[in-house]
């Protein structure tokens, strides 16, 4: 299939046309994977490949799902396929092959889906860039001086840049949200407990983050949803059933929204104009469509939150590098381990019981304060992210924080410096930068970024729509809604 015929379809565009004998799912891998070799050089979106695998299923018969035989992209982390490497961006777990198969990696090839690669992330999604030191920065199709954003900045990348029309993406601050604005995308955060976690796992980051996919249309996003939803074999909890199908939501136009617009920093200082002008021009068209909008800031205290979250990635992250080091039978060497990994895994190690939970305490009441603050309204509409996209290597840290991160990794860890300080120097660049999206991981409503604005260099900016718990369908119709009257089909990067 001529790459030009390709990229005009969406998913579910695909797979009609393998459905009507128009193409095979081998001659769309093929395309797919004659578009990886061409831009992946240059974006390092991917980074690892099982093309031949994928063949293999191809001649067995792929399952008749709604996909059937559309080429798909894992992201290098959460989404085991077994025997194929998952390293999660680390150097300590490159050698690992699962041995099981993700439920959500299992709903996605019944579906018809052909997973064929994985792509990038940063150290075990811990970053909003993706940059991991093992397999180097990947790099904005529009900019490539830019980043993606992150943790999935691979699979948004990827998508963007045409090798695949959809691809798996997990966020637990942003991860979907943030490189669907910095790459033009359609990124939805699923409600807490919406999509599998299991076999392995409870849940993942306290419950925070949750599995899903970047695409470029709403209708794949909404029928992707439609076809992984709903809780797997063990789930502790999973999100109420919506009233009808994601699919069927795109199609109508909701009811009348209440919409609260908020353009003031919530977790950041400060808003870039472009971002904040896009949610501006967003509030606008919705009107326009017929919703009310009414501006209200929410009561956010900032510092409180900040310390509260990071306390959690901490924990988690010292989790993660003890569970790693029960795969592998032994601690991780000094270089296998990133610095910032190795310094919150230290952090974490040094929390208390009683720190983590009450940690994990006083954002449940502030997730309560926020929805009874946003009870009479069913849209919270913000900027996706607080800044345009940063340049390569500007989350890096240098000078006195690169100095406090040595200190971190060698020294003892005091408690007053552990606790007013160091998780100080984790936040503060990063939630510059993404001011907006962990709130609606740690209250577990659902959250829509829409490729709705841009800078004045044509590099795409995000609008974010958060809804109530449980009602993807609401932000599936406004967000098809949005892509009816601005539609962004037609705006793809420059060749790469």
């Amino acid at each position: 299939m001529e790459f030009d015929d390709y990229v005009r379809h969406d998913a579910t565009g695909l797979a009609a046309l393998v459905a009507g004998g128009e193409v095979s799912a081998a001659e769309l891998l093929e395309t797919a994977a004659a578009r990886a070799d061409s831009v992946n050089p240059a974006l390092n979106a991917i980074v690892h490949r099982f093309d031949g695998r994928a063949r293999g299923w191809i001649e067995a018969g792929l399952p008749d799902g709604p996909f059937r035989g559309v080429p798909f992209l894992l992201k290098d982390l959460t989404a085991a396929l077994p025997g194929e490497p998952m390293s999660g961006g680390s150097r300590f777990d490159a050698g690992y092959r699962p041995d099981y198969e993700h439920a959500i990696v299992t709903r996605f090839r019944a579906a018809g889906l052909l997973p064929f690669a994985r792509t990038n992330c940063p150290e075990w999604g811990l970053a909003p860039v993706t940059e991991p030191r093992l397999f180097g920065p990947c790099r904005n199709p529009w900019n490539r001086e830019l980043t993606p954003g992150g943790s999935s900045g691979g699979s948004a990348a990827a998508v963007a840049a045409g090798i695949v029309p959809a691809a798996h993406a997990n966020d637990g601050g942003g991860s979907i949200r943030i490189p669907a604005s910095c790459c033009g995308l359609v990124g939805l955060k699923p409600s807490r407990g919406r999509t599998p976690a299991g076999p392995r796992r409870r849940d993942a980051w306290w419950g925070a983050s949750i599995d899903h996919v970047l695409t470029r249309s709403l209708r794949d996003t909404a029928a992707l949803l439609d076809l992984v939803s709903g809780p797997d074999v063990g789930a502790p909890y999973s999100a109420p059933p919506p009233p009808y199908a994601y699919r069927e939501a795109t199609a109508r136009d909701p009811q009348r929204l209440r919409i609260a617009l908020c353009t003031e920093p919530l977790l950041s200082r400060t808003v870039d104009a472009p971002c904040r002008e896009a949610a501006e021009a967003a509030a606008g068209l919705f009107e326009d469509l017929g919703h009310a909008v009414e501006r209200f800031t929410p009561t956010v205290p900032r510092e409180a939150i900040l310390h509260d979250y990071m306390v959690l990635v901490a924990a988690n992250t010292s989790a993660e590098v003890a569970l790693a080091a029960a795969r592998h039978g032994r601690r991780p060497r000094r270089a296998e381990l990133e610095p910032t990994t190795r310094a919150l895994a230290r952090l974490g190690r040094a929390l208390s019981g009683d720190e983590v939970a009450l940690a994990w305490e006083r954002l449940g009441i502030f997730s309560r304060a926020l929805a009874h603050a946003l009870d009479r309204y069913d849209v919270l509409l913000t900027p996706t992210l607080s800044q345009t996209p940063r340049p390569i290597g500007a989350l890096e840290p240098r000078g006195m924080k690169r100095a406090a991160l040595a200190i971190l990794n060698t020294l003892p860890l005091a408690k007053g410096f552990l606790m007013a300080d160091a998780l100080a120097l984790f936040a503060e660049d990063v939630f510059e930068f993404i001011g907006y999206t962990p709130l609606a991981n740690i209250t577990g409503q659902p959250s829509l970024s829409l490729p709705l604005g841009q800078t004045g260099d044509g590099v795409p900016v995000g609008v974010l729509a958060t809804g109530r718990y449980g009602a993807e369908h609401d932000l599936v119709s406004l967000g098809a809604q949005a892509e009816r009257a601005r539609s962004w089909h037609h705006r793809f990067p420059a060749p790469v």
